[in-house]
């Protein structure tokens, strides 16, 4: 899979100390993955779940969010909000016009 934006999801999750490892973990998993559906990536992340048109991953013992929009025909992820937990139940990001 091809990540768009893994310099912004790398800038939003530099604003908390300690998720580093995790985002850079993701990403080397994702960018060597062939997922054509949701079920492939749960084999991987299991509590992935579809909310809305986006993907959302629990990263870091569920205490960050990272939603992404997938492309499984073109193999690409659409990077597009790194949040905590708290902040993710805002529903802030549901706003979004893609969602």
């Amino acid at each position: 899979m091809k990540l768009i934006a893994i310099s912004r999801l790398r800038q939003d999750a530099n604003r908390y100390p300690g998720v580093k490892k995790q985002v850079e973990n993701w990403y080397k998993v994702v960018k060597n993955a062939k997922w054509n559906n949701l079920e492939e990536v749960k084999k991987i992340y299991k509590t992935a779940e579809a909310v809305g048109n986006f993907t959302v991953f629990n990263l870091k013992g569920n205490n960050y969010r990272l939603i992404v929009g997938i492309d499984y025909e073109s193999q690409v992820i659409y990077y597009k909000y790194f949040l905590t937990h708290s902040e993710y139940d805002k529903n802030n990001w549901k706003n979004d016009p893609y969602f």
